[in-house]
């Protein structure tokens, strides 16, 4: 039974019942429509932390999807759900994939940045550890010069490390 048919709260049933509506009389293709509903199903699994299930979902989106910018969220959440299992490897590829897709996708190259950070944090070398940190620093750069107003603790290390002008951007 897909999700959309068994949600027991009020606010996925009103998500549901809403999205439904509009899919009835948006102009798409009955293709775009299931790449929606197994989307919409796979961000509602997601919120419920049934990860193996929004992936399955998310796989089934991408193989209908075929608008680029679309294709880029779902490669993106499909990146959060990696990061939040701890595969950071994984994650990464994902959020490549996505801002290969859409490079105008600040949360993917700010959660690209914050990999990229941690690893920095765990490296036993210094060699390692400014590599990552310069990665780290450049992803973070350009998600804030596409959402200047995000991501201050960013803009702060950035400052304080003298990775960057953060008056730039302003």
């Amino acid at each position: 039974m897909a999700r959309s048919q068994r949600n027991d709260n009020f606010v996925d049933q009103t998500f549901t019942v809403i999205a439904d509506t509009i899919l009835k009389f948006f102009p798409a293709s009955q293709k775009e429509k299931e790449a929606f509903a197994y989307y919409r199903d796979g961000m509602s699994a997601q919120g419920d932390g049934e990860y193996a299930e929004a992936l399955e979902n998310y796989e089934e989106a991408l193989k209908l999807e075929e608008n680029p910018y679309d294709r880029s969220y779902i490669l993106y959440n499909i990146g959060l759900i990696h990061a939040s299992n701890g595969d950071h490897d994984k994650a990464l590829e994902y959020y490549h994939q996505a801002i290969d897709i859409n490079p105008r996708l600040p949360q993917a190259l700010n959660n690209i940045a914050v990999i990229y950070h941690y690893k920095g944090e765990k490296s036993e070398t210094e060699d390692d550890r400014e590599d990552f940190f310069t990665k780290a620093s450049e992803y973070w750069v350009r998600a804030i010069r596409i959402a200047p107003n995000n991501y201050i603790e960013a803009q702060n290390w950035l400052k304080t490390t003298g990775r960057a002008d953060i008056n730039a951007f302003f």
